[in-house]
């Protein structure tokens, strides 16, 4: 296995976010695996990912079911989902007070939380003027795509 084709399958690790690639070619093994280490700057020891299951191409993705959460809440307010798989943090660092809570008040650049995707924090902005009814993730907790993660009711 030549240079090329290592950096082809680094390439495959890294659109299909794999940690651990394991390929057998003429007899030889050949092992790449990720670094899983935690996060110094944010102090957080990352909890296990859960992976969505991906659908059939063109077939639109499935919506969860709005829960008693959406339904104690009203009609007037909009669910705002996971834009991804990862582990959802209300806050900077256990130390600091969350991002978001209920009775805040957002607008389009206000962060409403931290998603780790592959070891990427990723800031999760609310996108829409309003005010927060429900935080529906708990910190740390392992979310899939399109999980409602919050309640807020637009202004």
């Amino acid at each position: 296995m030549d240079l090329r084709e290592i950096k082809k399958l680094v390439l495959l690790m890294n659109e299909n976010g794999l940690c651990r690639l394991e390929v057998e070619e003429e007899g030889k093994r050949y092992l790449l695996e990720k670094p899983t280490q935690a996060s110094p700057a944010l102090g957080y020891a990352p909890a296990p990912l859960a992976f969505a299951p991906i659908s059939a191409p063109g077939a639109p993705a499935a919506s969860p079911a709005p829960g008693p959460a959406a339904k104690r809440a009203g009609d007037d307010v909009k669910t705002f989902n996971s834009p991804m798989v990862g582990t959802f943090y209300s806050s900077p660092s256990p130390d600091n007070p969350p991002f978001a809570k209920a009775g805040d008040r957002v607008n389009p650049e206000t962060v409403l939380c931290m998603i780790e995707a592959m070891k990427v924090f990723n800031e999760i902005k609310a996108e829409m003027n309003g005010t927060i009814v429900e935080v529906l993730a708990e910190n740390q907790e392992a979310v899939e795509y399109n999980q409602p993660l919050f309640l807020i009711r637009p202004a």
